[in-house]
């Protein structure tokens, strides 16, 4: 297993929402509170972004099936035409809060989910119980699964499109619903993996998440500086990636063979001793090869 650094500081607050995009063979991935997203060839090693304007920041970038983006800007869902950098602005949530879009994915049926959170006086220190998850159809249908969420992050499904992940970052737990992708309705909520067997120093806060072909979830551990691969069947760890950053945010997979992990992770909360002396590379993104197992390709978003 090998983890260098594919694009080194690019992101000046704190990456996230790391995405393959087959057709560029790009990395996708947002600077979150520097409002800016990215796009970084894995071709040419060029790395290009587009600066956005919402004070509450830039969440996730994901592809729409038939070309540009849809992106989580502020509290609002939007589309991103990259060469003009137009938005065009769907539907905004929580109005009359200072809450704001964090993670998204799309299913298997190109339905989006994204959840929100309350506003950090510090990272991993929002208003509590603030956020709420949702999905978005094809039709621009927004709607509210869960609420009383702190963090809303990581999101994945199982092989058979049965059981949706979802990972709540301040109870440190990720968990399991019961899942239909037809009418994208959840249920039967319960803990699939619990970070409160471990210590806070040992795993940190679950935050991003991926799956690999084999049905294994791929957890960002931030503040621990790592990446954890647990069975979700009996929450048991069976892999570790460290790396010279602790506040790793997310990851995905991608490559020509889906068999590289990119990772995110954020800078955001750094004294500049920290930074300069401890964490050079924080606010990097990292590629780790030889994992022995790939990923496959996500969803986009479709829209009608």
């Amino acid at each position: 297993m090998s983890v260098t650094v594919l694009a080194k500081n690019t992101c000046t607050t704190t990456g996230e929402g790391p995405y393959w995009e087959e057709s560029t063979k790009s990395l996708l991935y947002v600077d979150i509170t520097a409002i800016d997203v990215h796009r970084f060839n894995t071709t040419t090693n060029e790395d290009s972004k587009v600066h956005l304007d919402d004070p509450d920041g830039v969440s996730f970038i994901i592809p729409k099936s038939r070309g540009d983006y849809v992106i989580g800007l502020g509290r609002s869902l939007a589309f991103l035409d990259w060469n003009t950098a137009t938005v065009q602005k769907l539907v905004e949530v929580e109005q009359g809060t200072k809450n704001r879009f964090n993670d998204a994915k799309c299913d298997a049926s190109g339905r989006l989910w994204a959840g929100t959170m309350g506003r950090e006086s510090e990272p991993a220190k929002p208003e509590r119980q603030m956020g709420s998850l949702y999905s978005f159809s094809k039709d621009h249908v927004l709607k509210k699964h869960v609420d009383k969420i702190d963090i809303s992050n990581g999101l994945a499904w199982s092989l058979d499109n049965q059981t949706m992940f979802y990972i709540d970052s301040l109870p440190r737990k990720v968990f399991a619903f019961d899942f239909d992708v037809t009418d994208g309705n959840i249920s039967n909520q319960r803990t699939a993996i619990d970070f409160n067997t471990s210590t806070v120093e040992e795993l940190g806060y679950p935050d991003g998440m991926c799956i690999d072909v084999e049905g294994k979830l791929w957890v960002a551990c931030y503040n621990a500086g790592k990446v954890i691969r647990f069975d979700p069947e009996t929450a048991k760890q069976l892999q570790a990636v460290n790396f010279p950053a602790k506040r790793i945010t997310s990851c995905c997979f991608g490559g020509p063979n889906y068999d590289e992990l990119y990772v995110t992770c954020g800078k955001t909360g750094l004294t500049d001793d920290e930074f300069s002396n401890q964490q050079p590379l924080a606010g990097s993104i990292f590629k780790v090869t030889g994992l022995g197992v790939h990923g496959s390709s996500a969803p986009a978003y479709v829209d009608n």
